[in-house]
């Protein structure tokens, strides 16, 4: 939640190609919706810990840096899991981000239903999006 800036409207991809963070645009047409997920992860993180549902997983040493930051809104994920899972390394139960393949699946089903015949993965939208950039 944190990597998203509605104020200069920007978003933070974190380690990408290469490892590096990049910034890149927001657009105006998303951000209503991204303020409602906004509030859907809030309530869902306050759900969370109503439950006993451990803290997000922090990245590098941050969790033993900042303890708390684990369950404070900017650190949680977007696109959070609709079920919470036992993490192997630290036997806590957490809620991680949406799975990839379920994003695929997604995406499989709405290029069907649109009757497109091409072949498109989220990929493509990264492409189509630098394309229409330039």
């Amino acid at each position: 939640v944190k990597d998203l800036d509605f104020g200069i409207r920007e978003i933070i991809v974190r380690e990408g190609k290469g490892a590096k963070d990049r910034r890149t645009v927001l657009p105006e047409a998303l951000i209503p919706a991204l303020n409602d997920q906004v509030c859907r992860v809030r309530k869902l993180l306050a759900y969370d810990i109503f439950c006993g549902v451990d803290e997000v997983y922090l990245p590098n040493a941050l969790a033993r840096k900042y303890p708390s930051a684990g369950r404070e809104p900017g650190w949680q994920f977007l696109f959070p899991a609709s079920s919470t899972g036992i993490d192997p390394n630290g036997k806590k139960r957490r809620r991680h981000h949406t799975h990839p393949s379920w994003v695929r699946k997604k995406l499989k089903d709405a290029v069907r239903a649109a009757g497109i015949t091409k072949r498109i993965t989220c990929h493509t939208f990264r492409h189509s999006f630098a394309t229409h950039l330039l």
